[in-house]
Order: structure tokens, then C-alpha cells, then sequence
């Protein structure tokens, strides 16, 4: 299936235009920023300056929570105060349980945006049969009450985006489909037939999922269905409940920026639990990372896609010591270019040397190998660190491995009898190439690209591989010379992340002159794998960015339960405002901590309540309680 307009040249998968208060979405349209406020809906003037701070900030549509009708109608107060002070930026109601409340929204402000999974439906997370009869009858019932606010909206020229949610999938989409990205297309296509039977087209469309394999294989999905049934509506992008800090503009650089670089995309928002203002820069600095990408170096078509693009299937690949095979990706940490290598360098990359103990301590992100370019090391360095070579050096010595280019490995000279690293772009493929990794079981790639397209070329390059039944492990390389750490952040998350959430790549290697400390771009490697779902090496948050609904600070409770939880290897904790999403945003967390009432939390086993309405400043301790009597708990080390 086809789900964007090319997998060799770069360009915007044209969509219709959609016209929003004085904003047009889609077409040949700049792709839109926008973020959602904070504050309490029925708080005039709190939600009028937050708004003030986005716009001013760069933020191209407001959107702001309308949970029931009290706060719809509030939505005439705050935007006669926006005018007043100056202000026509577009308003987007946010809608989830309360048709009435769309209806009234629909009439004052320039889009509303609706659920399907909970608009119209529940979630109990029941499983129910269905009939083809019965499910039927549940559409029938679906567009009689949806079909209200789309000849609400028509007649006022009202915009809508019909938002998926994978945490809030309905039981009986659930049902039928599964927890799956087809179940949230459907989801949503269900909606959008019933807008086209009213002739009704002033739509955008979005599948956000806090899981960003899932969320791009929904998006994918999104895009085949429309080019299936002739349509093209506008796009919104968004990684939903991303986090806070590093975490969220990497997991979200990841999603979005996989999508961006094949074309997809008219408007995003990244989520992060912290002001919306700061969002806005961030969204900024990643479309930046696209600028000038229509210009790329022309890269062969792809004739035969082996590429599993719905669904995630990793690449197989040989063993090579502990890269490739059923291995997790290696994180390859770049020394080259330092004055003097000492064994205290390698504490930026995990590994820090106890001198009493005259021991080596690894964290768990402590980078598996280190490439040191022409350095001596004069010092034992910790024993499951593979130092890399020039090759040139390692001939010299035969200190750990070499690091060849194509032209030193296919002179056939002397290499490791364990591992070697070779050097490779496109353009170096050649049957000489192949013919020899075809029999050596000691061979790694270390790939590059030096093109503006560089995730198309290397996706090129290991369809290459593939299509010549090359099983030889491969480390993505990608470098990058005097950014801001942020700006580097988004930018490696983009081009590493969308290959990796196709299964590509047996390891990753950052090289980043004047981009930060060696200490920000590992704990970046470690991100980017984590935010791929290919790697787990640290506590995950599945942590919601706050709204008018949220029930407590949701900044500071998160930095309280990430202080006392950080250590916990591979725990996915789940920190949400309230319910709306929150249970099924969170589904695939090991455990949860959500708003139900004013200062009330409830705790969750998965998917499971254990515990109701605990007293907010009792609700870290109880969290803390639950994760122990299910043994997940581990003491901090010091």
C-alpha cells in the first residue's frame, strides 16, 4: 500500500485546503504550529494571557478544553477578550464525552475537535460481540448523535478535526479490531464517511498514540485508506503524552519527525508536560530540521519495497559478537575528536571507575562501544567496552577492532578475527561488496549519508541489502557539526528514530562536533532507542502535557515521581490529569497515577483501579507502596 508520495524524493503529500478562522491548513500551505492551554476554561483571563503567551510565542491555533457546556460557552468570553486585546489567532474546543458541548463551541469558535473513540462511544474495556447486524446498528446509532454537529458546523463554516486517540479506542472498536493502528483508522473513518455523506469536507484529521510505532503505522495506515477511497484531508501530527525535558522532544521528534521526512504532515503540536509556550520553540527547531529538503541529491527509486511499513518487523540480521542478531541496538559513543582520552572520559558515557574498589561500574546507559579514531589508550578501560580503531592504528597494535573504509576492507589486508567495522555510503555498494559480506561473519556496517534527504538515502541503502539477501548488521551513523543540544536532539531523533521504527539498524552512532557534552549526546543515543520502543535502559513516563481538565500540578507531581522512580529499569509509568484519556492513553503502562477528583488520585495496575481517590499528598508514597508489593521495587545505588 501507498502511504506517501514517495520513498526516494522528498514531497508534501498534497492535501486539500482547509480554511480555519484566518488560517488555511493543508495544500501548498506552511505545516501550522499549535498547542493547547493549561488553565481553567472558566478562567477568563487566565486563559486569555496563556493564550497571549503562545501566540506570541509563535503558536498559529489555540486550543483550549471544552468538557461541558458551562466552559463551551465560556468559549464567547475568551475570544471577544482575545479581540479585544488584539488577538484573532483561530480557537480550537477540545471536545471528548459531551456532544451538547460541541454544539455549543461549534457556534463561536473557528474549529472543534472531537474524539470518535469517546464521543459517541464508551470505554469499560469490555470485549463484546458483534453481529454484523448489531455492529451496524451501533454506526446507525453513532451518526445520530454526531450528526448534529456536522450540520452545525457546515452551516457555520466551523473546521473540525476528528482526533484518534489510541488510549481512548472504544470497547467495541476494541472489539472488532483490536488495539491496533487499523482499529484507530477505522475509528476514525467512520466519522469521516458520515461528513461526506453531508457533503461536509472541512476536516483535518489525526492518529495520536503515546507509543510512536504505533502512532506512525496509524498515520501510514491513514494515508493508504485515503489514497484507497480518493480522499486527501489535511494532517495533524503529534506524539500525545510524551513527557517532559529531553525524553519528550526526542520521543516526539521521533514520531513527528518520521512522518515529516516522507511528506506527511500539515499542522503539529508536541506535547510536553510543561508551559505551552515552550512548546512552541520546539516545534519551530524541528520543521527547521526540514528546511531545504526539497533540494536533496537525487536518490534511485526503490523498485521492490521489502520494508514492513504497517507493521513492525525488525530486519534480520547475523550475530557479531553482541550487535545484530536478536541483540538490542548498540549505542556507539564517538572519541575521535577529543584532545586526550583518559579513563575519566568515559564516565560521560556510563561507565564510571570506583578507586577503592579499583572497579569498573556500568549504568545502564553506558555506551557498548567507543570509537577513538587515532587515540593510545594508556589504561584498562572496562571490560565490556569494544574499543574502534582506525584501521591504520589497530594494524599497528591489534587493540580491540578496526575501522575500516570499502577500499581497506576489500584489499582483503589483515582484519579482526572477531569484529570489523566498515565504513559505507550508498554509493559504495557494489557486488565486490556484497559477494565478500555474504561470507564474513565478522562484518559490521557503519553507515553515512552525506545527502539533505539522509533517511531516504540510508533507507535506500538497507533496501539495497535487503533485496540482495545482505544479513550483515548495520550501525546508523549520522553526524552533525555546531548545534544547540536541543536542536540536536530533534534533529538526530528524526533521522535515527524513522529508521529504526521500520526495524532498521542493529545500532546507533551519533558523531556531533560542538553539539553539546559527550554526556548529552549518549544519554540522546539512549533516548532515541527508547523512544523507538527498540531499547528500553531507563524509566519510561507516559506523562500528559495538562489542560484545563487536569486535576493537580502535573508538572510538579511528575519531577516528584520521576525523582523517587528514575532508577527503575524498564517501568512505564503512567502520570495523567484526569480520565478522559488517561486510563487509555496509559494502557500499556506497568502502572498509573491518574486524576479522579480534586486533590484525589487513583492508582492503576495496568489497566486495573487498585486503589481510589488517595489524598494527593499521600498518592507518591502509595505509588511507591504499589510498585513494591508487586516486586517490581529496586533500592537506588549510590
Amino acid at each position: 500500500m501507498k502511504y506517501c508520495n514517495s520513498l526516494n524524493k522528498y514531497s508534501r503529500f498534497k492535501t486539500r485546503e482547509v480554511k480555519v478562522g484566518n488560517i488555511t491548513i493543508g495544500g501548498n500551505q506552511p505545516i501550522r504550529i499549535q498547542s493547547m492551554t493549561t488553565t481553567n476554561t472558566m478562567d477568563t483571563i487566565d486563559t486569555v494571557e496563556e493564550s497571549i503567551r503562545m501566540i506570541k510565542a509563535g503558536c498559529e491555533l489555540v486550543r483550549i478544553t471544552a468538557p461541558s457546556k458551562k466552559e463551551a460557552h465560556n468559549l464567547q468570553n475568551i475570544k471577544e477578550e482575545l479581540k479585544k486585546r488584539g488577538y484573532n489567532t483561530p480557537l480550537i474546543a477540545d471536545i471528548h464525552y459531551t456532544p451538547n458541548a460541541a454544539e455549543i463551541a461549534a457556534k463561536i469558535v473557528e474549529k472543534v475537535r472531537v474524539n470518535p473513540g469517546n464521543y459517541a462511544d464508551k470505554k469499560k474495556f469490555e470485549n463484546i460481540t458483534y453481529t454484523n447486524e448489531s455492529y451496524d446498528a451501533e454506526i446507525v446509532r453513532i451518526k445520530e448523535k454526531f450528526l448534529p454537529l456536522v450540520k452545525i458546523c457546515k452551516t457555520y463554516g466551523t473546521a473540525m478535526r476528528i482526533g484518534t486517540n489510541h488510549g481512548s479506542l472504544s470497547d467495541r472498536i476494541l472489539s472488532r479490531y483490536g488495539d491496533t493502528p487499523k482499529g484507530m483508522v477505522e475509528s476514525a473513518m467512520e466519522f469521516l464517511r458520515i461528513c461526506r455523506e453531508e457533503d461536509y469536507h472541512n476536516i483535518i484529521l489525526s492518529m495520536k498514540a503515546s507509543n510512536t510505532r504505533v502512532m506512525v503505522q496509524a498515520y501510514r495506515l491513514l494515508v493508504a485508506e485515503m489514497i484507497k477511497e480518493k480522499m486527501n484531508y489535511p494532517l495533524h501530527l503529534g506524539v500525545t503524552e510524551a513527557g517532559e525535558g529531553e525524553d519528550g522532544r526526542i520521543k516526539s521528534a521521533v514520531g513527528i519527525g518520521a512522518l515529516l521526512a516522507d511528506g506527511i504532515g500539515d499542522t503539529i503540536r508536541v506535547s510536553l508536560t510543561e508551559a505551552p509556550e515552550f512548546e512552541i520553540p520546539v516545534a519551530q527547531n524541528l520543521l527547521k530540521h526540514f528546511e531545504g529538503i526539497e533540494e536533496h541529491d537525487s536518490i534511485q527509486k526503490i523498485t521492490k519495497n521489502p520494508l514492513h511499513s504497517f507493521d513492525y518487523k525488525r530486519r534480520k540480521t547475523n550475530e557479531v559478537l553482541n550487535i545484530g542478531g536478536g541483540n538490542v541496538p548498540i549505542v556507539m559513543a564517538d572519541f575521535c575528536l577529543k584532545e586526550k582520552i583518559t579513563a575519566a572520559s568515559f564516565f560521560a558515557v556510563g561507565s564510571n571507575y570506583s578507586v577503592p574498589l579499583d572497579k569498573w561500574n556500568l549504568t545502564d546507559m553506558a555506551a557498548d562501544y567507543v570509537f577513538v579514531g587515532n587515540h593510545d589508550l594508556d589504561f584498562e578501560v572496562p571490560g565490556t567496552l569494544g574499543v574502534i580503531y582506525n584501521y591504520k592504528k589497530w594494524i599497528v597494535h591489534r587493540k580491540g577492532y578496526p575501522f575500516l573504509t570499502i577500499n581497506d576492507y576489500l584489499d582483503e589486508g589483515e582484519i579482526s578475527e572477531k569484529l570489523n567495522i566498515v565504513y559505507v555510503c550508498l554509493s559504495d555498494l557494489c557486488e565486490e561488496l556484497f559477494s565478500r559480506l555474504k561470507t564474513d561473519n565478522t562484518a559490521v556496517l557503519m553507515i553515512d549519508t552525506y545527502n539533505e534527504n539522509g533517511t531516504a538515502e540510508q533507507r535506500k541503502l538497507f533496501t539495497e541489502l535487503m533485496n540482495n539477501g545482505i544479513k550483515t548488521p548495520v550501525i546508523i551513523g549520522r553526524a552533525y557539526g555546531n548545534l544547540s543540544e536541543e536542536q540536536l536532539q530533534l534533529s538526530a531523533s528524526s533521522d535515527l528514530g524513522a529508521l529504526l521504527l521500520d526495524g532498521l539498524g542493529d545500532g546507533i552512532f551519533i558523531a556531533a562536533e560542538n553539539c553539546g557534552s559527550y554526556q548529552s549526546i549518549n544519554s540522546l543515543a539512549f533516548g532515541i532507542l527508547q523512544a523507538s520502543r527498540t531499547r528500553i535502559s531507563k524509566t519510561e513516563y507516559i506523562s500528559c502535557p495538562s489542560c484545563g481538565r487536569t486535576l493537580f500540578d502535573l508538572q510538579e507531581t511528575t519531577a516528584k515521581i520521576r525523582k523517587e522512580t528514575d532508577h527503575l529499569k524498564g517501568i512505564k509509568i503512567g502520570i495523567m490529569g484526569c480520565i478522559v484519556n488517561g486510563p487509555g492513553e496509559m494502557a500499556d503502562a506497568d502502572y498509573g497515577y491518574v486524576g479522579t477528583g480534586k486533590g484525589k488520585i487513583t492508582l492503576y495496575k495496568e489497566q486495573e483501579v487498585v486503589e481510589k481517590n488517595i489524598a494527593e499528598d499521600k498518592a507518591v508514597t502509595s505509588l511507591i507502596n504499589l510498585i513494591k508489593k508487586y516486586g517490581d521495587w529496586v533500592e537506588k545505588s549510590n
